[in-house]
């Protein structure tokens, strides 16, 4: 109950009058006294809190915040009322009327009041009915609905990789052909790409059980990012079912009988032949480490003997202008060999995050197929045909990986491009296009190099990197692993299309 409610004024009454007292001088003498106090009741009766002297019936001392909010309406409307009088009696308004009229004002005003003040309480609980039930709406979407449904991130990556590859090709199938004045068949890239994607993913859940049976399990390095300890136990040599695909696939699509064809074909199913050795002895052994260096790099030495001995006739590379073709004799066999050493190590180097190495190369594969279609368009069916198997991996090489590529698929697509580089001379668009690969094996040196150089002239080893390979650098500087492989996707995208330009433009 508020200080200025009329229920509280009802307690209020005026003065009773006493009786006069029979011990009194005289009568005469008190006659005036009564007149006086009759005048003053009379004058205030109707406004009974001006009065000084008032009492408050039935009130109880355990309600004392009543009685504490009471006295301080006394004092403030007996100061108000003072100031009124004077004012009113001072401009020749009796105090009577004054105070007629104060009332009036008063019962209006509080009539008022609490009328609006009614409204106002019955809106705001029509406003926090609908605001709770709005929130608790919101709450029930966002535990229930999102989390049942709630899509994974590698899941949007491989749709936005698929779509964007499918769209472009399909540009490149619309158009291309004209730039290139060749009459090439319909949906000349996207029926190997396709078919390859297909058939790959397909595979991959066939394959995956027997090898996880077969506990053919990667062995994670010590020295890696503590974060991949979840990832120990993944199936792993998943190159092994995804290669042969996209090269049966190219094979059946394009002249085999081409001998770049077949000697890219040869080439690539070689050094995957050389990653499956690695991954089967790292799986013996227990560690990561399978085939020694030195052999490993002499194997590569004797195949490169075989590539360079298919390339005799091609001892040129082809540059934009004003250079042209650029004949480079002897050097070009060795550009060859620093060719295959650096795309096999660069993939090798990049499967490190699930999904990355695989996106990256699809992108790469694509790019080279645009740049060496003019020249040999039976080997740009090979580039599709092993970027749609790359894709049909990413099924389930996506975050969070079921299997990984392990050497098998690394050094067999690192070859892969290499080859198709070194048979048609077209080396500035491979390594655009495997732009994010050649960052990969240059943080790589870099650390390494740096770390020699501060150990001999400081005494202590300092680094460049939190970690090398690049990617787990952005790691443990607190990027998430799906937005590292995303923002690699991005720039192989942009890379591939610069380098298929710079391939159609220097022929």
């Amino acid at each position: 109950m508020s200080c200025g409610s009329p229920q509280l004024r009802l307690l209020i009454f005026r003065r009773p009058q006493r009786a006069p007292s029979p011990y009194s001088s005289s009568s005469s003498s008190s006659a005036p006294t009564m007149a006086s106090n009759h005048l003053f009741s009379d004058k205030f009766s109707r406004f009974a809190s001006l009065s000084p002297s008032l009492n408050v019936i039935d009130m109880r001392r355990q309600n004392r915040a009543e009685l504490m909010c009471f006295r301080s309406f006394k004092a403030k409307d007996e100061s108000a009322a003072a100031i009124s009088t004077n004012y009113e009696e001072s401009n020749g308004i009796s105090a009577e009327e004054s105070i007629r009229g104060n009332e009036d004002k008063d019962r209006n005003s509080n009539v008022l009041v609490y009328q609006s003040s009614h409204i106002d309480l019955k809106e705001k609980k029509k406003k926090e009915k609908i605001d709770f039930s709005l929130s608790a709406a919101a709450q029930i979407f966002r535990t229930v609905i999102l989390r049942k449904r709630r899509i994974p991130g590698g899941v949007l990556m491989n749709a936005g990789l698929i779509t964007s590859l499918v769209v472009f090709l399909l540009a490149i199938d619309w158009s291309l052909w004209r730039n290139a004045r060749l009459p090439l068949e319909p949906f000349y890239f996207s029926r190997p790409f396709l078919i390859s994607a297909a058939l790959s993913g397909f595979a991959g859940w066939i394959y995956i059980p027997i090898v996880d049976k077969m506990k053919i399990h990667q062995i994670l390095r010590e020295e890696g990012p503590r974060t991949h300890s979840s990832k120990k136990g993944t199936p792993t040599m998943g190159g092994l079912f995804f290669i042969p695909i996209g090269i049966a696939v190219a094979s059946q699509m394009s002249d085999y009988n081409s001998w770049l064809v077949s000697g890219s074909i040869l080439a690539t199913l070689a050094f995957a032949a050389i990653g499956l050795i690695d991954d089967l002895l790292s799986c013996i052994k227990g560690h990561n480490y399978g085939l020694p260096g030195w052999i490993k790099f002499s194997l590569q030495v004797n195949l490169l003997n075989f590539i360079n001995y298919i390339c005799l006739e091609k001892l040129s590379v082809h540059l934009p202008q004003p250079f042209g073709h650029v004949y480079l004799g002897k050097y070009y066999l060795a550009l060859t060999t620093f060719c295959f050493a650096s795309m096999g190590n660069g993939v090798n180097l990049t499967d490190g995050l699930d999904g990355l190495a695989g996106g990256v190369a699809a992108w790469a594969f694509i790019g080279m197929s645009i740049a060496i279609l003019a020249i040999s368009p039976d080997l740009a069916v090979l580039g599709a045909s092993m970027a749609g198997a790359c894709v049909g991996f990413l099924f389930h090489n996506r975050y969070k990986a079921s299997i990984f590529m392990g050497d098998t698929g690394s050094l067999g697509l690192g070859g892969a491009l290499a080859t198709m580089a070194c048979c048609t001379g077209m080396f500035l668009p491979l390594f655009i296009s495997s732009g994010v690969f050649v960052m990969e094996v240059l943080s790589v040196i870099l650390q390494v190099l740096f770390m020699k150089v501060t150990r001999k002239l400081f005494g202590v080893r300092r680094r460049i990197f939190r970690m090398s390979p690049i990617h787990h650098h952005f790691e443990l500087c607190g990027y998430k692993e799906p937005v590292i492989v995303a923002s690699a996707y991005f720039i192989s995208c942009i890379l591939a299309l610069i380098a298929g330009y710079i391939g159609i433009i220097s022929t």
